[in-house]
């Protein structure tokens, strides 16, 4: 399977794998629990919590998909996320970026708090701020790339390099991109997660996440991080993240296909102040994009001229695009990250961020281009003109 490209590999995950029946779709394993052949004597599987037959398959999945050695399974992408958090101990540091997932930065801050380790809050372009905060030899850096929402790029074969100088671990939430369009374990990582809620099922039907690591020995030890803490995915989830699967690589075409007409059409409306989408040229993470990613996604960002006020009416008067969170699905989605993505970080980090209440945040989905054209120009329209 390692040399088949990755929308080969997408698509045969997991097929004519029953060894019992032949079924060519994997059979959906909900049993809980699992027969040992007799006395002290255990079979691959004893209990779904510590391993299952379907996710086994969905991890093993996304970690050929990403180059890595083992893939952990989660319930939920903060599950993953929080999974990270044990490989740090009382008294270490992690690194986290200041513009990350709101959730991330709830997550890292709060325990941080409890005192269960250090947390840096860096722009991790700001070449300066980074190498100070090197120099307190973290034990783990955080990379988001690009970020939510404002799609800041961070080059990550730089920034793991001068991390693992340091002594640092290096993990890159990939969620934006999906394995189809950046592999962050060839360009230096050690881990990489996703929230599989988003493009890797892609149809806003399942929660969850998964972790693959570089080396098989950090991925055995979060494995048995993941069964102490309880933070396994269920087989039912699993089976349908897998079925998603199979759909990513031809999905992400049609994504970016209507995400470059979009931020074409959005860069030009009168209503607009400034978009934010790696695949413009001016955009100043744009030459980091096409270095290390395979295309430059579906989601963007934009501000809408009339602060807050013309972003209500906006929302209101969209019929395609729903007002909802999450990304990544087939369908449209558009959300405002201040009231809701991230929320959980209060107004200041927010706006060190670049979080403002103009900012909005939109996912593209693959119905036709006309018709989110459209949608949008319609509500924009009408949010510069209604006093």
């Amino acid at each position: 399977m390692s040399s088949f490209k990755i929308a080969t590999k997408a698509v045969v995950a997991g097929i004519n794998t029953d060894s019992q029946h032949g079924a060519v779709v994997g059979p959906i394993h909900l049993s809980s629990t699992y027969a040992l052949k007799g006395f002290n004597e255990k079979r691959k599987f004893d209990y779904s919590r510590t391993g299952n037959p379907t996710r086994a398959s969905f991890g093993q999945a996304i970690a050929d998909l990403e180059g890595g050695a083992v893939g952990v399974v989660t319930s939920t992408g903060m599950s993953a996320v929080h999974l990270t958090c044990q490989v740090l101990s009382v008294g270490d540091t992690v690194v986290i970026p200041h513009d990350c997932y709101g959730g991330s930065y709830r997550l890292f801050i709060h325990l941080a708090k409890r005192g269960q380790f250090n947390v840096v809050v860096v722009d991790q372009n700001d070449e300066q701020a980074l190498a100070q905060a090197l120099e307190k030899k973290p034990k783990l850096v955080l990379i988001e790339t690009p970020s939510n929402p404002l799609l800041r790029l961070v080059d990550i074969e730089k920034v793991a390099k001068a991390s693992h100088d340091a002594g640092a671990l290096v993990a890159v939430d990939n969620t934006f991109l999906s394995p189809v369009l950046q592999q962050p374990l060839a360009l230096g990582a050690d881990i990489v997660f996703h929230s599989t809620t988003k493009y890797i099922n892609g149809h806003s039907d399942v929660v969850g996440g998964v972790l693959v690591t570089k080396e098989q020995k950090l991925g055995e030890e979060l494995a048995w991080w993941a069964n102490c803490i309880g933070i396994t995915g269920s087989a039912f989830d699993s089976f349908l993240a897998l079925r998603g699967l199979k759909t990513l690589p031809v999905r992400m075409k049609q994504h970016q296909i209507n995400a470059k007409a979009v931020a074409d059409f959005l860069v030009k409306h009168p209503g607009i102040d400034q978009v934010y989408f790696p695949g413009l040229v001016d955009h100043p993470g744009h030459e980091i994009a096409k270095k290390q990613q395979k295309d430059f996604g579906a989601m963007m960002s934009f501000e809408v001229k009339g602060g807050v006020e013309a972003v209500k009416v906006l929302f209101d008067n969209l019929s395609l695009f729903t007002l909802a969170q999450s990304l990544g699905g087939v369908e449209c989605l558009i959300s405002h990250p201040s009231t809701m993505t991230h929320a959980g970080m209060d107004i200041e980090a927010q706006l060190a961020a670049g979080i403002t209440q103009s900012l909005v945040r939109i996912s593209i989905g693959i119905e036709d281009v006309d018709d989110i054209i459209a949608d949008l120009d319609h509500g924009l329209t009408i949010s510069q003109t209604t006093k």
